[in-house]
């Protein structure tokens, strides 16, 4: 899409701050356009929960007086964004959709959510998702209700970070902050039209907890927070706000955000697992692969390493630790939205001690097998689901759409159990839906992912912001 010169809603992320900084427009006429947006086009696509109006005014004039004073502000600088309703804002109830967590307003920001705004960037507002993150793949909540997809309204946005994704894509916002445990980031970005990132477990600090309790291994381990935008460029520049260390959160590592040169091969995986893949998603791998060689890259077939033994282990570690408190989350849940867990538990019950020590060993043996790979081949080229689209609530309707949704997730699902970072990115539309693929790489190489994403953007361009249909 074509920015418009005079309408801050269509610019990216890192126009509207050099736009700011340079004292060329205001971080306050940005915000009144984002927010009139918001006015205009929320009530129909459900995206936003929650708004904090006179607080982003007064964020946005703080900056603009900075700048008139001449002081230096930050890379962010008036850049709106929005945050998962399960990320701490301050000020703003953090309710993941659940009813019964209406009233718990933060105190603090949660620590990716302080990093963006010490840089300046500008929260509108909390975004919705499926319930607890637990009831499917479609932004639901029962506190909220639906999130609709902008490109077409019979087909699901995607989730769990449904709803930045569509406040991103219809020009809400120009970043929005979701997380990421098997797709949740990249899910959204591929049915919305945008890019999405799932950066290296350890890269952004995080905090994940619901009360004082910090979670089980599994949970502490795979889920990790990533910004969802509408370029290559605006990921990246949000990535080097939030690829720091941080004493909130001891899994941070300061590791170079940038690291040496690697070979520009990349291994296309057509159909992980060998459950088919719809052709519109075919096509889209075509599409990026052949940009990708139009940009130099050397693109062959590839296999995924230990596909079957990743699987076991997520699946394992994570419905293992997870069995334990399900019956109270359930309660909270209702039968309904229980639905799409119970089908997990029901298939893979809860493993012994001996079982689950196993899947915890073996997670080292898939990372080492993908580390070992990624030296001569550092990228894989793959879909994020091999379905296109589907219907809202469709993938929890019965056993079997849960396991064939389920399948199409496979090698999502691969990389987070691998812990590999991972870029998802358009490639076009498909009778009027998005459609896009996601690029694999080693561990701590999200410059390698981005490069590669940057790559198939420059041919491919840029789908949003878009006006709902």
């Amino acid at each position: 899409m074509t920015a418009t010169l005079h309408d801050p809603t269509t610019w990216t992320a890192t126009y509207i701050q050099s736009s700011v900084a340079s004292g060329r427009t205001s971080a306050a006429e940005v915000v009144e356009a984002h927010l009139a947006r918001l006015d205009r086009l929320n009530p129909r696509l459900g995206a936003v929960t929650s708004r904090r109006d006179e607080e982003a005014r007064r964020d946005a004039a703080a900056i603009d007086d900075a700048v008139a004073r001449g002081d230096t502000v930050g890379p962010l600088a008036g850049v709106p964004i929005t945050v998962k309703e399960t990320t701490d804002v301050a000020g703003l109830a953090t309710t993941h959709g659940l009813r019964t967590f209406g009233d718990r307003v933060a105190g603090v920001d949660a620590p990716p959510v302080d990093r963006l705004r010490r840089a300046g960037a500008i929260v509108i507002g909390h975004t919705n998702m499926p319930t607890l993150t637990l009831s499917g793949m479609h932004p639901r909540s029962e506190l909220f209700g639906d999130t609709v997809n902008p490109w077409d309204t019979q087909v699901t946005p995607g989730g769990s970070s449904g709803g930045d994704a569509v406040a991103v894509a219809a020009g809400l916002a120009a970043c929005g902050l979701g997380n990421d445990s098997g797709g949740s980031t990249r899910l959204p970005a591929q049915f919305c039209g945008i890019a999405g990132l799932k950066p290296t477990p350890g890269r952004f600090p995080a905090d994940h907890r619901i009360g004082s309790a910090d979670p089980s291994p599994a949970v502490a381990l795979f889920p990790v927070d990533g910004p969802l935008t509408r370029t290559v460029a605006d990921l990246r520049a949000v990535f080097d706000v939030l690829a720091v260390a941080d004493p909130r959160d001891p899994r941070a590592i300061p590791v170079p955000r940038r690291g040496p040169e690697v070979p520009r091969t990349v291994g296309v995986v057509r159909d992980p697992g060998g459950h088919g893949v719809d052709s519109a998603v075919a096509t889209a791998l075509d599409e990026a692969a052949q940009a990708l060689v139009e940009r130099g890259y050397q693109v062959d077939e590839a296999e995924v390493p230990m596909l079957d033994d990743a699987l076991e282990v997520y699946t394992g570690m994570v419905l293992t630790e997870f069995a334990g408190n399900w019956p109270a989350i359930s309660a909270l849940l209702g039968p309904e939205a229980s639905r799409y867990i119970d089908f997990d538990l029901d298939e893979h019950p809860p493993l012994d001690l001996a079982g689950y020590l196993d899947r915890a060993a073996r997670h080292l043996t898939v990372r080492r097998a993908w580390s070992q790979q990624a030296v001569d081949q550092p990228l894989l080229l793959g879909p994020v689901s091999t379905r296109a689209s589907f219907a809202p609530g469709q993938e929890s309707s019965s056993v079997e759409e849960k396991r064939r949704f389920g399948r199409s997730m496979t090698l999502t699902v691969w990389s987070t159990a691998v812990g590999a970072p991972a870029v998802a990115v358009p490639t076009g539309l498909s009778d009027g839906r998005p459609v896009g693929v996601q690029l694999i790489g080693p561990a701590w190489r999200e410059d390698v992912v981005l490069d590669a994403a940057q790559a198939i953007e420059d041919v491919r361009g840029v789908l949003t912001p878009m006006e709902p249909r």
